[in-house]
């Protein structure tokens, strides 16, 4: 069996030829306990130290030689991943076998965290060391699957525009429904504006990569149920946001190649669901573009047509994500979803509200977001729910068109960009909006400085509740 970076293969109970450190999981509440179990020696290291298992915190453990026998680690909620996630690169390089045991969905968690801790980007650079392995029998396969979902989120995020634009995109997305027998095509240039996508081309007409629509099928497990629920998850693909003739200004810019964050969300749910077998009929929809800036981009003041026949002017040519995903929310109703879920970097007003940490949720469907919500709570992947206050309609009005895509007034800023996408969503399709900020400002243990995943397992665990 081959194991994920940070992990490798336990050869039995006892392998004399490799040093396998022990590796000891406390928390504060429980410390002293254990302290009064072990040898008085490292109970008076453990003392001379004031070691008190402060979550993220470790103590290494000397052999009567003055060498390293061990390490105990500090954790806090013991069902979090970020709770062990500390340890891959606290740890001293080499090999760590877990000391004692832990229930079933502790040591999912504990999986999951030393993944998530022990994953550097390096297409560009080797990691400065590499990160010290955890030892299994076997790995849960739900936990290698989500945690590959997460790195594939990040990875996506963290490459550059240079390679990583709207082709590329296409290019992982096909890769990813031929693995898993899924249908795929993509509508490319002005083959837009022939099927009926004019607000995706006008917002990526101006780039010398051509905008397109990605378009994912995949029937189900087994070859499909064409009675199963459908599926329809849509990911904002802006694969660089110049803010166009907007334009942004350099600190705005400098980390625009995560404004793809949405399609990665996206794309790496829809792995997940088809590697996971969830029985579902799934679609994926991803506009990808990037908003540059050049002599055919669109302007502030242009009335743009979109798919479902409103009218829009453009207030503000860097509030495209919405304009897009317009676009693709009306494609995707017209598939009668049960069920319809968007991840979108959209405002840095979700930002400001909430911080980087928490996504921001909107639902038309209060037991959907419910579902969305207690899967968060349970798998330790927070987000927020915030209101869909239709009143806040006004902020987008047009005297010249059905809707504006933005307005004068800094009121409301994520929840105006919700409401604007849900008049391209009917009445009667369960809909959820998540507002990720999909980027790591600075390092933090498990959480380098990067891209990020977001309410991605959350979303996985409530389709899982779901659907089984």
């Amino acid at each position: 069996m081959s194991f994920p970076h940070g992990f490798s293969a336990l050869e039995g109970d006892h392998d004399d030829t490799r040093a396998l450190r022990p590796m000891y999981l406390v928390n504060r509440d429980g410390v002293g306990a254990w302290r009064q179990r072990q040898p008085k020696a490292l109970v008076q290291w453990m003392l001379s130290h004031g070691y008190d298992a402060t979550p993220g915190s470790h103590l290494p453990l000397p052999s009567g030689e003055g060498s390293l026998a061990g390490a105990v680690l500090g954790i806090g909620d013991a069902l979090d991943p970020y709770s062990y996630a500390h340890a891959p690169f606290a740890l001293p390089a080499g090999e760590w076998q877990l000391s004692g045991n832990l229930h079933a969905d502790e040591m999912q968690a504990l999986q999951l965290g030393w993944g998530l801790g022990s994953y550097r980007f390096t297409r560009y650079k080797d990691g400065a060391r590499v990160p010290a392995q955890l030892a299994l029998s076997s790995m849960d396969d739900e936990v290698r699957d989500v945690l590959a979902a997460c790195v594939r989120v990040r990875d996506l995020i963290n490459t550059p525009t240079e390679h990583m634009g709207p082709e590329q995109l296409e290019g992982v997305a096909r890769d990813i429904a031929q693995a898993h027998g899924a249908s795929f095509e993509s509508i490319v240039g002005d083959a837009l504006l022939a099927q009926g996508f004019p607000a995706i081309h006008a917002v990526g007409r101006a780039s010398h990569r051509a905008p397109r629509l990605l378009v994912m099928r995949w029937p189900g497990p087994d070859g499909g149920d064409p009675l199963a629920p459908h599926l329809v998850i849509v990911g904002k693909g802006v694969c660089f946001d110049t803010g166009g003739l907007d334009i942004k200004s350099a600190d705005g810019m400098r980390n625009m190649k995560k404004d793809m964050g949405g399609a990665a969300h996206a794309l790496a749910l829809a792995e997940l669901v088809m590697a996971r077998g969830i029985g579902v009929r799934l679609t994926l929809l991803v506009p990808a573009v990037e908003n540059a800036i050049g002599p055919d981009a669109f302007r502030p003041g242009d009335v743009i047509a979109t798919r479902k026949g409103l009218s829009v002017e453009i207030d503000n040519t860097d509030a495209e994500g919405r304009v897009v995903l317009g676009d693709a929310l009306t494609y995707a109703a017209e598939q009668s979803p049960n069920l319809l879920l968007d991840f979108a970097t959209l405002t840095g007003a979700a930002r400001i509200a909430l911080g980087p940490d928490l996504p921001a949720l909107y639902s038309n469907d209060d037991e959907l977001a419910q579902d969305w919500l207690d899967a968060g709570a349970r798998v330790r992947d927070p987000l927020w729910r915030m209101p869909l206050w239709r009143p806040y309609l006004r902020y987008l009005t047009s005297h010249v068109a059905d809707l504006a895509n933005g307005g004068p007034s800094k009121m409301a800023g994520s929840v105006t960009a919700a409401l604007y996408l849900e008049r391209f969503v009917p009445a009667g399709v369960p809909w959820a909006h998540l507002d990720v900020f999909s980027w790591n400002e600075s390092d933090r243990a498990g959480r380098p400085t990067g891209g990020e995943a977001q309410g991605l397992r959350a979303a996985y665990a409530m389709l899982k509740a779901r659907y089984g």
